[in-house]
């Protein structure tokens, strides 16, 4: 199990360690999705214009009060141009709250436009990425580049850009019309603005790192919780209940903290707010009741003022917060575009001039010596061999021969150099990805079992995959028989990882999703090791049968397959030492003799055999 990614906060997590960027740097991160606000400009536009006139019908309602303050204050406004009034504002709120509508509808959801095609990118470039790669990153890192950075991309493109535009019309406009009324009042409302504007960029910076912690701690408490649930089984036989539920109370209670915090911060940072925002107020209320009474500015100029000063009040704390998003966003945008533009160690070099729709199974390896990204002595050295079309051939060695290495290059699963390893004459290298990997079927060593039924998880997907053929399959595999003792038989849930199956049960399966797809080369690389002797045995018997005329290599240790193999490899220490027919390199007394008197010795003694 790799461990568990606490960053939570993907690409924020590391901006908020201080690597803090400028605006313009963090918009060029954004540059991979341009072209999607291009082709949504149409909503895009849409989307502005209602935004913008949703800022107008809120500019206009202090006109109206002006007027009616006014008209109240001379004595000439008259009931029904109260009703006017009145009939006025609720026609403003209900254009404010179609346009509110549309320009959500639009803006966020072409942020949703964009977090459904960074995550289809996203996916895409992860599933032709290389083992390698992988094995240098965890599970956790990628899901938070998956999930939390699309979220901070999704709030950058959506919330962001409508947040930031509403602050600056609206906070020129409220300036401008604060301005018309009087420029000595607004100069001196506008005191509190920059104390606002830092306060609430600190504040939302601290909030964002609280809400970081509160993440990284549910996805920490998830992950144990997880654990403890997939893991009972071996807590109880172990006596570890105390033990595994004081570890999920420890993250629940290091969860329950950091919400405390983050509580704490929310609940300073509004009352802050309110201390700026009020002291603007009470300015106003100063300075302009003194104008008001000495008519500089009549009545309702002095209500109309103070309601723009109300409305300045979200641009002020908008802009430190939108800044802050855009900033985070960014971040997480570069480390997305960091597997964006990872490129596969193994390429696909796409189909070719006569390049066929399936391969036989011929298989030929010449003078092939590899070894794996960061390391230097070579897991396979000079390797060269051939293995027929219709062969059956077993690949044996001690641990750590090369044998898995070996195997995994007839499928391309690992980077091997070009020249090397041929299909029907044809250097894999050469060979479409998608054509290698139909013709190739890998079962490996760790049965890989989805959560799903029984028959979805052999047929895969695979719209070619009839009931004749799902049946076959698992009859071979002995899987019918274990199906038959299933309530629901072959629809039965296998539960997460298949945890309702035993060991030689999921590799079976994995067996049976391979012989599903019917290819003309079956490489197992040791996939029956859990499975006991005598299983095994007609597994094999039938499997053979079933796949007379094409190609089947077996990593293998156990003496039934060794035997029926048409050619065995022997490699020690990455070099081929040995091959023939069981009989001829028995006959020789060799590596491979002492190999399998040692594994007969352990199978008569009934070690190494699973259910």
């Amino acid at each position: 199990m790799r461990p568990i990614d606490t960053t939570g906060g993907g690409g924020y997590h590391a901006f908020m360690k201080g690597q803090r960027k400028p605006l313009s740097a963090a918009l060029a991160h954004f540059a991979p999705v341009w072209g999607l606000f291009y082709r949504n400009r149409w909503g895009l536009l849409a989307g502005f214009a209602s935004l913008l006139v949703v800022d107008g019908l809120q500019l206009l309602v202090p006109v109206i009060l002006k007027t009616a303050v006014d008209g109240l204050a001379a004595d000439t406004a008259a009931k029904a141009d109260l009703l006017s009034f009145a009939l006025w504002i609720l026609a403003i709120a209900g254009g404010m709250a179609v346009f509110r509508y549309l320009w959500r509808f639009f803006l966020l959801g072409h942020s949703r436009l964009v977090e459904r095609e960074l995550r289809s990118r996203l996916y895409a470039r992860l599933q032709i990425l290389s083992p390698h790669f992988y094995q240098e990153r965890s599970t956790g890192d990628l899901m938070a580049r998956a999930v939390n950075d699309l979220n901070a991309v999704r709030m950058a493109t959506g919330m962001g850009l409508a947040a930031l535009t509403d602050a600056f019309v609206m906070g020129a406009a409220a300036v401008g019309f604060m301005l018309a009324i009087d420029p000595g009042l607004t100069a001196v409302a506008l005191i509190p603005a920059p104390f606002v504007v830092l306060a609430s960029r600190v504040y939302t910076r601290r909030m964002s790192r609280s809400y970081e912690r509160v993440q990284a701690r549910f996805g920490s408490l998830t992950e144990r919780v997880r654990e403890a649930f997939s893991g009972i089984r071996v807590i109880k036989a172990h006596g570890r209940e105390e033990w595994a539920s004081g570890l999920v109370r420890g993250q629940g209670e290091g969860y329950a903290a950091e919400n405390i915090q983050l509580a704490r911060t929310l609940g300073m940072f509004f009352p802050m707010m309110s201390v700026f925002t009020n002291l603007g107020f009470a300015i106003v209320v100063w300075r302009g009741g003194g104008l008001a009474v000495l008519d500089r500015i009549t009545t309702g100029e002095f209500v109309a003022f103070t309601t723009y000063l109300n409305l300045l009040t979200w641009p002020m704390m908008a802009m430190g917060w939108v800044t802050n998003l855009i900033q985070r966003g960014g971040a997480s945008m570069e480390r997305i575009n960091a597997v964006l533009t990872a490129i596969p160690e193994i390429a696909d070099p796409g189909p070719s001039p006569g390049t066929p729709e399936i391969l036989r199974g011929e298989l030929a390896v010449k003078g092939l010596s590899f070894s794996y990204p960061g390391t230097r002595d070579p897991v396979l050295s000079d390797v060269s061999l051939t293995i027929p079309q219709g062969s059956f051939a077993a690949v044996v060695g001690p641990v750590g021969s090369g044998k898995s290495s070996l195997v995994q290059a007839f499928a391309r699963m690992v980077n091997v150099p070009p020249g090397t390893v041929f299909v029907d004459g044809a250097d894999v290298c050469a060979l479409p990805l998608p054509l290698l990997r139909k013709s190739v079927g890998f079962v490996p060593q760790e049965p890989v079992v989805f959560s799903d039924t029984l028959a979805a998880n052999v047929i895969f997907g695979r719209e070619n995959v009839d009931a004749g053929t799902l049946s076959q399959a698992m009859a071979v595999t002995r899987l019918n028989e274990d199906a038959e003792g299933f309530d629901k038989g072959v629809d039965t849930l296998v539960g997460e990882r298949g945890l309702t199956l035993s060991g030689g049960q999921r590799q079976r399966l994995t067996l049976a999703r391979a012989l599903a797809g019917d290819p003309p080369v079956l490489i197992l690389d040791d996939a029956l090791s859990m499975v006991d002797t005598r299983t095994e045995k007609a597994v094999i018997d039938d499997l053979l049968a079933l796949r007379r005329g094409r190609t089947t290599v077996a990593v293998t240790h156990r003496v039934s397959a060794m035997q029926k193999a048409d050619v065995i490899f022997v490699l020690t220490d990455g070099r081929l030492e040995d091959l023939g027919t069981h009989a001829e390199l028995m006959g020789r007394c060799g590596a491979y003799c002492r190999l399998y008197e040692r594994q007969l010795l352990t199978e008569e003694n009934g070690e190494g055999s699973a259910a």
